[in-house]
C-alpha cells in the first residue's frame, strides 16, 4: 500500500489519535471513528475524515487499523452489532487488511486471523512499543504477527507510525508484544524499588537517577518513567490497568506453555495490587505508589 491509500482507523484515544495523525501527515487518506466521538472531531483539523460508524469507516478502505483496549472490544467490534453500528470484518472489501495493533491475546490474534482470511481478508496483529510519546514522535516498536505478504503491504504505514518488524505468523507479535510487557513491568517495578531504596537510605532519588544515566543501569524507563517517580507525575502515558491486563495475559499464556516466571508473578502481583488502591487509571509508573505504600511512606 503506498501513500495516498486509504486507511481505516477504530480507536483513536492516548495512542491511537497520535497514530492516525501520523498516518494522515504520511500523506495516507486516514477515516476514523471512535466511541467518544469529541475523539475523533479533535482529529479533523489534522486532516483526518470521520464516520458515525466504525463499518462505514472500514467501508473500501485498503486496510483498517484497530486499536481498541482489550481483546473482547476487538472481537465485538469486529464481529458484532453494538453502539459502534455494524460489525466490522463483514463490511471491509477483499483483498483488504486488517491490523489490530491492540494488545490482546496470542490465541486471540490467530482466532481473527483465521476469521479474516475465511473472508478474504489479510490479516495482521501488530501491537506496539513506546508510549503516548513513541505514538505522537512517530517512533513506535511495530511488532507485527502474519503473512509476508500482508506485512510489506502494510510497510509504508508503518514507517509512519514508528519502526516495524515482522516476527513471524499470525499471534507473534502479540506473543513479541507479551515479552515486550514483561521486561517493562518487571523494569518499572525494579527502577521504583531502588529510588524508593534510595530515598529511604537517605539520598536524593532525583539525584540518584541523574547519576545513573548513561550507565549500565540506564534505560528509556529509568530516564522517563524514573523522572515521573521522582516528581510525582501520573498523568497515564500508558495506564497501570493495561500494564496489569498485558501481565495477567502473559502468565495466562505462560502456563499453557509450562513456563515458570517467578519475577514477572511477583510483579503482576504488584499492579494487582496497585490497581486496587484506586491507582489503575495512573500511568504504568504508579507502581512506585504501591511500593511506597508498603514501605510506609505514604
Amino acid at each position: 500500500m503506498k501513500d495516498g491509500g486509504i486507511i481505516g482507523f477504530i480507536g483513536t484515544g492516548i495512542m491511537g489519535a497520535p497514530m492516525a495523525k501520523n498516518l494522515a501527515r504520511a500523506g495516507f487518506k486516514v477515516r476514523a471513528w471512535n466511541r467518544s466521538s469529541s475523539k475523533t472531531q479533535a482529529l479533523l483539523e489534522f486532516g483526518v475524515e470521520t464516520a458515525p460508524t466504525a463499518a462505514e469507516v472500514a467501508q473500501d478502505c485498503d486496510a483498517v487499523i484497530i486499536m481498541l483496549s482489550d481483546g473482547p472490544t476487538c472481537d465485538h467490534v469486529l464481529y458484532e452489532t453494538g453502539d459502534h453500528g455494524a460489525p466490522v470484518l463483514p463490511a471491509m472489501k477483499i483483498g483488504a487488511n486488517l491490523v489490530v495493533m491492540s494488545s490482546i491475546p496470542v490465541e486471540t490474534a490467530r482466532d481473527q486471523a483465521e476469521k479474516a482470511t475465511a473472508c478474504g481478508i489479510g490479516y495482521l496483529d501488530a501491537p506496539v512499543s513506546g508510549g503516548e510519546k513513541g505514538a505522537t514522535d512517530g517512533t513506535l516498536a511495530i511488532m507485527a504477527g502474519g503473512e509476508q505478504t500482508a506485512f510489506d503491504a502494510l510497510v509504508p504505514a508503518f514507517k509512519a507510525m514508528g519502526r516495524p518488524t515482522r516476527i513471524g505468523p499470525a499471534g507473534t507479535g502479540q506473543l513479541a508484544k507479551l515479552a515486550n510487557q514483561i521486561i517493562v513491568g518487571n523494569t518499572l517495578a525494579t527502577v521504583a524499588e531502588a529510588l524508593i531504596f534510595a530515598k529511604m537510605g537517605g539520598a536524593d532519588p532525583a539525584a540518584v537517577r541523574a547519576a545513573l544515566l548513561g550507565g549500565f543501569a540506564d534505560s528509556t524507563i529509568l530516564q522517563q518513567h524514573g523522572e515521573r517517580m521522582c516528581v510525582g507525575n501520573w498523568k497515564p502515558g500508558g495506564l497501570s490497568r493495561y500494564q496489569l491486563k498485558d501481565l495477567r495475559t502473559a502468565m495466562a499464556f505462560a502456563e499453557t506453555i509450562n513456563a515458570t516466571l517467578p519475577v514477572s508473578e511477583l510483579t503482576t502481583g504488584l499492579y494487582e495490587d496497585t490497581v486496587s488502591h484506586g491507582d489503575g487509571d495512573k500511568d504504568q509508573s504508579a507502581v512506585y505508589l504501591e511500593l511506597a505504600r508498603l514501605n510506609g511512606l505514604i
